[in-house]
Order: C-alpha cells, then structure tokens, then sequence
C-alpha cells in the first residue's frame, strides 16, 4: 500500500470522492497516511496515520513517500498560529500545532526546509502546566465540522490538535475519544486538562470539550469559547441557555 505525506497546508478528508461531499476531517501539512484507492478523476482512499481515520482526498494535495519517512517520528512543531516553511524553495504557511518530520528521511521528490515559528517537538513533561496555554490559542476559533486548526475547528478536533501537541494521541470523534483515559465520577474531582463528554438525547455522545477547572469549560461550540458547566452540563455564559447534557469526565494525564 503505498504511503504519502500531506503537502498543503490544510487538505479536506471527505466522505466521498467529491468535492461536494461532506468534510469529515483534515490533514495538516506533514501529516502522513497510507493510499489505497486512486479513481480517474484524481480522488485517493487514504487511512490516516495519526487516528486511522478514513476518507477520500486529492491526489494533488500529496506526495509518495519512503517507509523511514512514513515511520520517523515528528521532530518539530509549529508554534505560531502559522509559520512559514520552505517546499521546493517556495514558501507554505503552515497552521499552528502542525507536527513536522524534518531532517529524518527524504520527503519523495520534493525538499522541505523549516522557517520561523517551527521549534523541536518534544512531548510536555508536565502537561498539566502546558496544556492551557495552547488551548487559549484557539480561544474565538470559528466552529468548523470536521475542521482542527485554529482556522476553524470542531468539538473533538480542538481537542485532539491540543492534545497532540502535548504528545498525547486522541482519536478523532468525541465518541471515539471517550473510550480513552481514565473515568472521573465526580465534577468536584475534575483537574485541569480533562476531558468532558456530552450526549444528545438518544443517549450518543456527540461533544468535548477541556475542563479549565470543575466549573468552567473550553470548547467549540458556535467558536472556541469558556463556559460554566456543572452536574447537569454546559450553560451558555451569554445567554444562559443550558446547551449540553453531561454523559462523563475522563482523565488522560
């Protein structure tokens, strides 16, 4: 199954192979992932590397890569809201939590050189410190589905791209990310970083967010924004309309 590596700065992962279909995610620059199905018309079944997650892409947005690079770990990440890099001597604006292998392996026939705003990765020794201030980034970032940068994100993408830059792996859907961690069963036990889960009335988990502290919630909801919550779940702080039911807390670190 040949492997490749994203090459734009944001690429659509779409349900179908067309345009018009649903964006379920996103592929940040550097991000990798395996090839499957290539139609006529240029559309790519491809598994993501980081979640396995599945979807259709442009051929164009991609570029075949070696198995060392494919298998490198990240080495560098954007820590700017967006930093340039250099892709063929030409430049890419990269968006911020963005996690880059450079000087590891050959990026297939193409180079990459890293500018301004792109520092070592190394996962946080104390997330527990680091985790709110890369949160505070997106604070006001439009709400997006299936996007996760800080040009528009959704619930569980917010909390994923947050949670990568500490060097933790989150799944991609609320859903998935709820089977993760450690349950916390009580809102007076919850600490700073971790995560909130929210159902609908079918009883299907269906939002995240981050707990700032056992009275207040980030989360993209309309924008990345701080709300209180409580027992019952989310209270919009602008109009004070209960928004979301509590379903269960969960502890990563």
């Amino acid at each position: 199954m040949p492997l490749a590596i994203t090459i734009v700065p944001v690429m659509p992962l779409r349900a179908e192979p067309s345009h018009r279909a649903e964006m379920i995610s996103q592929a940040v620059f550097g991000e990798c992932l395996e090839t499957e199905t290539v139609t006529q018309d240029g559309w790519v079944k491809v598994r993501m590397q980081y979640e396995g997650y599945e979807g259709w892409v442009t051929l164009s947005h991609l570029e075949t890569i070696p198995q060392s690079l494919f298998e490198a770990p990240p080495t560098h990440v954007v820590h700017h809201w967006q930093a340039v890099l250099q892709l063929n001597g030409k430049p890419v604006h990269v968006p911020y939590g963005s996690l880059l292998k450079l000087g590891t392996a050959e990026w297939g026939s193409v180079s990459v050189a890293a500018g301004e705003g792109i520092v070592p990765f190394k996962p946080a020794p104390a997330p527990r410190e680091a985790w709110e201030p890369i949160a505070m980034e997106f604070l006001n970032t439009g709400y997006l589905w299936g996007g996760k940068t800080v040009f528009g994100t959704d619930c569980s993408g917010f909390t994923q791209t947050v949670y990568k830059i500490l060097g933790i792996p989150l799944l991609r859907d609320a859903y998935q990310q709820a089977a993760q961690g450690e349950t916390i069963s009580f809102l007076q036990e919850v600490k700073p970083g971790d995560l909130a889960f929210f159902d609908n009335p079918e009883g299907r988990i269906t939002h995240v967010g981050i707990m700032l502290d056992e009275q207040r919630i980030i989360h993209s909801s309309g924008k990345v924004r701080i709300d209180p919550v409580d027992n019952q779940g989310i209270v919009n702080a602008d109009t004070g309309e209960r928004t979301h039911k509590l379903r269960l807390i969960k502890r990563l670190f």
